[in-house]
């Protein structure tokens, strides 16, 4: 009996789309911050930047605090980021509410689903085996496993091919005006989740569709499919 789903990829983004990592990254953010005699910030002053980088937020975090970071130190803060946060991944970072539920039943009826994130590959692996999601997916591809990263559209056609699917039929879901820019760069249709990190509104974004929290996935993807 045929799925509702069958022949179809679903490519999500990860942080701010599949899990809420904030907590952790600015716990990371926080110890590079203190490490330099900073005060450690809140979560308001970074959530946009969470989508731009470890550099982004380290340079947004110095920032409100008046200091500028010497290019030269640069590459060691990052180290230093990147060292703590892959130690300390999932402390506080949980899959957005419904999230699971809505992966199982798109499994169940005949979706290929795919991780295309601008993270690192070491970084998402580690993240999603900690969280037991890992193998929900046929194919998690980082920035740094591609030639171009998003909103390069090429990175989501090469995840769709590593996850066996067929780019002709296949969805982008996303939280940014990153993963928007890269579906319309792949040809694809986006639905948008607001419940992430994007500065812009949803009207602004312009998806296909969107979804307001997982429960409301799947009859979303019906109807962009129908």
């Amino acid at each position: 009996m045929r799925g509702a789903f069958d022949g179809w990829t679903i490519v999500f983004d990860l942080d701010g789309t599949l899990v809420d990592t904030a907590p952790d990254l600015l716990g990371a953010l926080n110890h590079v911050l203190m490490e330099a005699g900073l005060e450690p910030v809140g979560l308001e002053t970074i959530a946009t930047m969470i989508g731009h980088g470890a550099k982004a937020m380290i340079i947004k975090g110095m920032a409100a605090q008046g200091v500028e970071p010497e290019a030269h130190r640069m590459d060691g803060l990052f180290n230093q980021f990147l060292a703590y946060y892959e130690a300390n991944i999932a402390v506080g970072s949980q899959p957005f509410e419904n999230a699971v539920a809505a992966l199982d039943h798109l499994a169940a009826e005949g979706a290929t689903l795919a991780v295309c994130t601008n993270k690192r590959q070491s970084s998402s692996d580690r993240l999603l085996d900690t969280l037991q999601l890992s193998g929900r997916f046929a194919a998690i591809v980082g920035a740094d496993s591609v030639p171009e990263r998003k909103p390069h559209g090429d990175h989501i056609l090469l995840t769709i091919d590593r996850a066996g699917g067929d780019r002709s039929r296949a969805i982008m879901v996303g939280d940014s005006r990153t993963d928007e820019r890269a579906a319309r760069n792949a040809g694809l249709p986006f639905i948008f989740v607001p419940f992430g990190y994007e500065s812009e509104t949803q009207e602004e974004i312009a998806a296909d569709a969107v979804v307001s929290n997982y429960s409301e996935l799947v009859s979303a993807l019906l109807a962009l499919f129908s």
